[in-house]
C-alpha cells in the first residue's frame, strides 16, 4: 500500500513515528528517546546546512529518510511538540472540546527540509485547579471513531501514565477530565527516595503484592492518604512482611489504589449514582492490564482495551484538515 501520511506522538520522554496508509493503516513505526527534554544535540547536516536544532535532528531522524523517498507526505504531530517548550505552540481549545474539531485548528512549523509539520492543539479545563492535556485528546478521537456508535454516547476513557487522565466524553465531546501524577510520582519514590533503598527490581510481576497494595488504598477509605500508606512500603519491608522483590508491585499497587478510590469518589459524585460505569482503556498493555485488575478491584463495571488510538486519532484529523483524502471522498 501507498504511504499517505506520516504522523508523530511527540510527548516529554519519546517521539513516535508512524507511516500511515489509507484509514490509518500502519505500514511502518518507530520509536525514539528523543522527547522534547531530551533531544538530540550532535549537530547534523539538514537542508544542506549544519543543523544543531534539537527538533530538526529529532524530526530528521524520525522520518527523514521516509521524506527523501516521498518527500510530499503531509506530516502531522500530536503531543508535547505544541506546548511552550515544545518546537511550536499551539493554543489550547477549552471544554467541552469537539475531538473531531480540533483538526481545523492546527498550527504549522515549516523544517529545515522544507516539509510543514502540522501541530495538534491540546485541551484546557479551565476550573479553580485548571487541567491540561496534550496528545490524549488525540487518543480520544481514535477511539471515538473506532467505536463508531457501538456505545452509548457518555463515555470514560483512562489513558494511564506517568500523568494518567481519566476522560469523560458525551457527544464526541471531552467535557471533563481529571489528572493522576501516579506514575511520575512512582518513579521518584523508586529511584530517588529511601522506599527504593530496599527494592530489588527486574523480577516476574508479584500479583499478590500488587492486590495487597491496591486492597489497602481502598481500605484506607480516605482516613489515610497516600503519604502516611506509603511508608508501609518500606516498613513491611523490614518487618520481613514483604520481600525486595515485592516491594516493586506492592507499591505500584498502593498508588494505583490511592488513584482509583479517589476516581471511583469522583465517578459517584458526579453521576449521582453509587453505580461505577465502565470504562475504556489506553495505553501501554502492560500497564493497562495492572489498571484492569485494580478497576475490577474497585468494583467499575467494565473495562476493555482500545488499540492504535493514537495513529487512528491522527489519521482523523489529518482528514478533517485536508492533508489526506478518504477513499470515499475520492
Amino acid at each position: 500500500m501507498q504511504a499517505q501520511l506520516i504522523a508523530l506522538d511527540w510527548g516529554t520522554t519519546s517521539l513516535r513515528a508512524y507511516k500511515l496508509a489509507e484509514g490509518g493503516q500502519v505500514l511502518e513505526q518507530r520509536s525514539l528517546s528523543s522527547g522534547i527534554m531530551q533531544l538530540p544535540k550532535a549537530p547534523r547536516i539538514i537542508g544542506g546546512r549544519e543543523c544543531t536544532d534539537g527538533f530538526e535532528l529529532a524530526f530528521d531522524e524520525a522520518c527523514g529518510d521516509w521524506l527523501g523517498a516521498q518527500p510530499q507526505l503531509p506530516v502531522i504531530a500530536c503531543g508535547m511538540v505544541g506546548s511552550a517548550q515544545g518546537w511550536r505552540e499551539v493554543a489550547y481549545r477549552n471544554t467541552p472540546a469537539n475531538v473531531a474539531n480540533l483538526g481545523t485548528s492546527l498550527q504549522t512549523v515549516r523544517s529545515l527540509c522544507g516539509v510543514d509539520v502540522h501541530i495538534v492543539p491540546g485541551v484546557i479545563q479551565r476550573s479553580r485547579l485548571p487541567n491540561v492535556m496534550r496528545g490524549e485528546e488525540t487518543q480520544v478521537l481514535g477511539v471515538l471513531h473506532n467505536l463508531a456508535g457501538e456505545v452509548g454516547a457518555d463515555l470514560l476513557i483512562g489513558l494511564p501514565g506517568s500523568h494518567s487522565k481519566w476522560v469523560e466524553v458525551a457527544d464526541g465531546c471531552i467535557v471533563h477530565f481529571d489528572t493522576f501524577m501516579t506514575g511520575e510520582v512512582f518513579a521518584v519514590l523508586s529511584e530517588h527516595s529511601i522506599l527504593g533503598r530496599t527494592q530489588q527490581r527486574g523480577g516476574s510481576f508479584d500479583g499478590d503484592a500488587f492486590d495487597r497494595g491496591v486492597q489497602l488504598a481502598l481500605s484506607a477509605d480516605g482516613e489515610t492518604g497516600p503519604l502516611s500508606t506509603m511508608f508501609s512500603a518500606r516498613s513491611l519491608g523490614l518487618t520481613g512482611e514483604l520481600s525486595a522483590t515485592a516491594q516493586v508491585d506492592y507499591l505500584s499497587g498502593l498508588l494505583i489504589g490511592h488513584e482509583l478510590a479517589a476516581l471511583a469518589s469522583v465517578q459517584r459524585r458526579r453521576r449521582n449514582s453509587v453505580h461505577l460505569p465502565s470504562i475504556i482503556l489506553i495505553g501501554n498493555t502492560q500497564l493497562c492490564a495492572r489498571y484492569s485488575r485494580a478497576l475490577d478491584a474497585c468494583g467499575f463495571a467494565r473495562v476493555t482495551l482500545a488499540e492504535q488510538a493514537t495513529e487512528r486519532g491522527l489519521w482523523q484529523l489529518a482528514l478533517a484538515a485536508g492533508l489526506v483524502t478518504s477513499t470515499a471522498s475520492r
